[in-house]
């Protein structure tokens, strides 16, 4: 089935949320299922055409940091300059963003069928944005393949309701009083999350499971040896090492770059032209996974009711316009055919989808919103801890605020 402008209708989130406790679950088809009704050429990889996307962006990034210097020598008042930083920032984070997502598809070799060509493509990609890209592409492939576990998952792992109660975490106490009493400090929690997000994720491993890690779980491994910087971390396998190494020669490539940057047009101009968009650019990777797996409807599984598939039906596709289709490359709009199938190239991704969507039914979630960032808020505030589910979602853990 092949679709252009718009998808298949799956049952609305609200509909499915007004008797869901009186139903049983729906069963999911099974992998084979679900790819046999994919038309086969949505598998089929082109180079040249995932290479026009990064040239393109390339150009364009090339061209506002061209923009960025000329503007840090414009003479001209603070409330001018200020707006006009903001908007370039704004605009060089989106294609950062762009850029991120691109080398993501090399991690998962759905950029071309030549292997040699994904890591080295990817590697350039990711370094050029301070990201370790072998380290990133090792675990997130642990992401894919344990996607809403509670235990093995590595990304936004969230608490449930009944630990939360007796031992909450300091983090957890601090945006339970924020959201029921000082909202001022929501947003500082919130600016935190987005900001810092993905540095501790590389840092520290933030947000995985208690058993994501090579050896069987947390309590064996120190919080020393979980940094994706670390060839020896506990996130990696030994014969993972020597690429991770690698990651960290493409950081340290592209710091002396950026140093020598500074040396010919100013440190201050770099940090502007460079720092900005950077930070814009971990918002939105953070934003966009974490809403790829926090959703109402979208629930998490214990160890002994998880299935890869029951686990890549609980993401989230949602709808952002120009910004997300033209160059966030759809990552955001079409995420649970990624889940399926991590092979099928972006632009392949809305025609897999209206094949899959249909067989799905219900549990398809399809998140029709008019604002992106609503839904970050809502969910930052509302979607805390996970409980067992009843009806529909028996069987899995769904969303719950601690003190409802």
């Amino acid at each position: 089935m092949i679709i252009t402008t718009s998808r298949v209708q799956a049952p609305t989130v609200k509909t499915r949320l007004t008797a869901v406790a009186d139903v049983k679950p729906t069963p999911i088809p099974d992998i084979k299922t679900l790819k046999d009704a994919i038309p086969a050429h949505c598998f089929e990889r082109s180079m040249i055409r995932s290479f026009s996307y990064v040239v393109r962006d390339l150009i364009i990034v090339s061209g506002l940091f061209y923009s960025a210097v000329w503007l840090s020598q414009l003479n001209a008042p603070t409330y001018i300059l200020v707006p006009l930083w903001a908007l370039y920032s704004f605009v060089q984070g989106c294609f950062f963003t762009g850029l991120w997502i691109l080398a993501h598809d090399c991690g998962h070799d759905s950029f071309s069928a030549n292997l040699t060509v994904n890591a080295v493509t990817g590697w350039f990609l990711h370094s050029m944005l301070m990201v370790p890209f072998f380290s990133w592409k090792f675990s997130h492939a642990r992401h894919h393949r344990y996607h809403n576990h509670m235990e093995k998952d590595t990304v936004f792992v969230p608490s449930r309701k009944s630990e939360a109660k007796t031992s909450p975490t300091l983090w957890q106490k601090i945006t339970d009083h924020a959201a029921a009493d000082t909202p001022i400090v929501t947003v500082a929690a919130l600016l935190f999350h987005q900001l810092l997000g993905w540095p501790a994720y590389i840092l520290m491993n933030a947000g995985a499971g208690p058993k994501s890690l090579t050896k069987s779980d947390r309590k064996k491994s120190s919080a020393y040896k979980q940094s994706h910087l670390d060839p020896t971390a506990h996130v990696f396998t030994p014969s993972e090492a020597p690429f991770v190494a690698l990651s960290n020669v493409g950081l340290l490539i592209t710091m002396s770059a950026l140093y020598l940057a500074s040396r010919s047009v100013g440190g201050w101009t770099v940090s502007l032209a460079y720092g900005l968009p950077y930070l814009w650019m971990n918002h939105w990777i953070v934003a966009i996974t974490y809403l790829h797996h926090t959703h109402p409807e979208a629930p998490h599984y214990e160890a002994d009711e998880w299935t890869f598939v029951k686990g890549a039906a609980s993401t989230v596709d949602r709808e952002f316009g120009f910004i997300g289709r033209h160059i966030f490359h759809g990552i955001i709009e079409y995420h649970v055919v990624h889940h399926m199938f991590p092979r099928i190239p972006f632009y392949h991704a809305e025609e897999a989808t209206g094949a899959i969507a249909p067989l799905l039914g219900e549990r398809y979630i399809e998140q029709k919103s008019t604002s992106f960032l609503n839904d970050l808020w809502q969910s930052f505030t509302n979607l805390k801890y996970v409980e067992p589910g009843k009806g529909a979602h028996a069987g899995g853990l769904v969303w719950s605020q601690i003190k409802a």
